[in-house]
C-alpha cells in the first residue's frame, strides 16, 4: 500500500511515489471508494459529528488509508509523524506514554516526536463518511415512508394484491430497522396477527410470519398470537413450508414461549413436535438444525411434555443424528436426551436404541465438559436400568477407559464422582483381572 504523506499543496494529499490526490477528485472518481457527487460539504446542511457517523454506520469496509495502524479503527483525529506515517492522535500519544519513541509501523527511531495534524486526510475522511451517512439516512427515511404506505395498502387489498404487498413489506422490514419501528408504531403487528387463523393460506401466512420474526413484539402482541387458532396456523405453515419459512415459524414459537403467560399446552401438539423433528433431522438443510434444537430444548424443559416427545420417536432419531451435527447442536441434542432420560419411557427408549451407548461413549471427553456431563448422565440412566446387559456393551465400547480419563481430568468434582460410580457399576460384571485389562487406554486413544 502506498504510504500517505502530507503534501505542501493545500487541499491535496501526496503519495510516497509522487502522485498527488485531490480531495474532490478522490471522492468523485472513487479512488477511495467514495460516492459520486463528492466534495467537502457532501450536501449536508449542518456539521455532522464524525464519531457519531462512524459508530452509526458501523461499516465493515472502509478505505485502508482511513484506518489507524494501531487500533485498526477509522481515524477521527489523524496526525502524522516525522516518518510520514499517520495515526489516530490518542493512539500514538498512548504509544509514547508507554515509553516507545519509535514509529509503530516502521519501528524507526523518531528524530522528532512532534505530531502534526493531518487536516487534509481528516477532511477526506469526514467527506467520505458524511456522504455515506447522508445516503443511509435518506434510505432510512424512504424505508419508513414505504413501510407506512404498505401498511395502509394492506388494510384495503385482498387476494394476490395482499400477498404482493406483504412481500414488499417483508423486504423493507428485513433490511431497515427504521421500517421495523414504523410498522410497530403504526399498529402493524395487530394487522399481521389478524391475518393468522384457520383459513390462512400458506402464501399469506409465510410472509406474515417472516415479518413478525423481525419485529420487537410487545407482551400484548405475544399474548394475542398465542391464541390456539393462530398457533395452529403457525404449526400448519411449519409443516408445509420451505426451509426458510420453517425456521421463521420455529423462531416465532420460541419468541412466544419466552412470554411469562405462556402455557405448555400451546406446544403440546403432536403435529408441531413431528414437524420440529422433521426439521431437526433434515440433513439436506443443516441451517434448520440449530433453531430446531433450540426450540426442542425449550419444549423439553417443560416436564409435562417429555412423554409426548418420547412417544413420537424423538430419542432414536436424535441419537442417530448426533454424529452429523456440529458441536453446538450436539450439546443441545444431548441436553434434550438427558432431560428425556428422566422419564421411565425415555430411559427405555434410550436402552432400546442400539446406537445410544456407542455414541455416548465416543462423546466423553471429546467436545466440552457440558457434553461429557450430559453423555455420562445418559449412560448412567441406561446402565442403571439394565446393569448386566448395558454395562457389558458399554465396556466393550471403551467406556471404562473413558471413565478413567474423566476421573483424571480437570473436570468438576461432581462429574468425577459420577464417573467413579459408573465405573464401579460396570466393574461388577467382571473379575478384577479382566476389568483392569478393559481399562487399558489403547481403544480410547484410537
Amino acid at each position: 500500500m502506498p504510504m500517505y504523506q502530507p503534501s505542501k499543496k493545500d487541499g491535496h494529499l501526496g503519495f510516497e511515489d509522487g502522485r498527488i490526490l485531490d480531495l474532490d477528485t478522490a471522492v468523485k472518481d472513487g479512488v477511495l471508494g467514495g460516492v459520486a457527487g463528492g466534495g467537502y460539504g457532501g450536501g449536508i446542511g449542518e456539521k455532522l459529528d464524525l464519531k457519531k457517523m462512524i459508530e452509526e454506520l458501523n461499516l465493515s469496509e472502509v478505505p485502508s488509508v482511513f484506518i489507524c495502524p494501531i487500533s485498526l479503527e477509522p481515524m477521527q483525529d489523524p496526525v502524522t509523524l516525522c516518518t510520514g506515517q499517520t495515526y489516530e492522535k490518542s493512539n500514538i500519544l498512548k504509544w509514547f506514554s508507554l515509553g516507545h519513541y519509535t514509529c509503530p509501523t516502521t519501528m524507526q527511531e523518531l528524530w522528532d516526536d512532534t505530531v502534526t495534524p493531518n487536516k487534509t486526510l481528516h477532511q477526506l475522511i469526514y467527506t467520505w463518511f458524511s456522504q455515506k451517512y447522508v445516503q443511509m439516512k435518506k434510505r432510512s427515511e424512504d424505508a419508513q415512508g414505504r413501510a407506512s404506505e404498505f401498511l395502509t395498502t394492506l388494510k384495503k387489498v385482498k387476494g394476490q394484491a395482499r400477498i404482493q404487498t406483504l412481500k414488499d413489506l417483508n423486504r423493507v422490514v428485513a433490511t431497515h430497522s427504521t421500517a421495523r419501528k414504523t410498522v410497530v408504531d403504526e399498529g402493524g403487528v395487530a394487522i399481521f396477527s389478524s391475518l393468522l387463523g384457520p383459513f390462512t393460506s400458506y402464501a399469506v401466512g409465510s410472509e406474515v410470519i417472516a415479518i413478525l420474526v423481525n419485529l420487537t413484539l410487545s407482551s400484548e402482541s405475544k399474548t394475542n398470537l398465542m391464541q390456539p387458532a393462530k398457533v395452529s396456523s403457525i404449526v400448519d405453515i411449519l409443516n408445509e413450508g420451505s426451509i426458510e419459512t420453517k425456521v421463521n415459524c420455529v423462531k416465532l414459537i420460541e419468541t412466544l414461549m419466552e412470554e411469562r403467560d405462556f402455557r405448555a399446552e400451546m406446544v403440546s401438539s403432536h403435529s408441531l413436535l413431528v414437524a420440529l423433528m422433521r426439521l431437526v433431522k433434515d440433513k439436506k438443510h443443516p441451517n434448520g438444525h440449530l433453531p430446531g434444537l433450540n426450540l426442542l430444548k425449550l419444549i423439553t424443559s417443560h416436564k409435562q411434555l417429555r412423554s409426548l416427545i418420547v412417544s413420537i420417536g424423538a430419542i432414536p432419531q436424535l441419537v442417530e443424528l448426533i454424529p452429523f451435527l456440529n458441536p453446538e447442536c450436539i450439546e443441545l441434542a444431548l441436553f434434550v436426551l438427558d432431560a428425556l432420560s428422566s422419564e421411565p419411557e425415555g430411559k427405555q427408549a434410550l436402552k432400546d436404541c442400539s446406537h445410544t451407548i456407542p455414541n455416548m461413549v465416543k462423546l466423553l471427553m471429546r467436545i466440552s465438559e457440558n457434553c461429557t456431563e450430559f453423555a455420562l448422565s445418559i449412560l448412567w440412566a441406561v446402565c442403571k436400568l439394565s446393569p448386566e446387559e448395558c454395562s457389558l456393551i458399554a465396556v466393550d465400547a471403551g467406556l471404562a477407559a473413558k471413565l478413567l480419563l474423566v476421573i483424571q481430568s480437570g473436570c468438576g468434582a461432581s462429574l468425577k464422582q459420577r464417573a467413579a460410580e459408573l465405573l464401579k457399576l460396570c466393574s461388577l460384571n467382571y473379575s478384577d483381572t479382566i476389568f483392569i485389562s478393559k481399562c487399558k487406554l489403547t481403544r480410547t486413544i484410537q
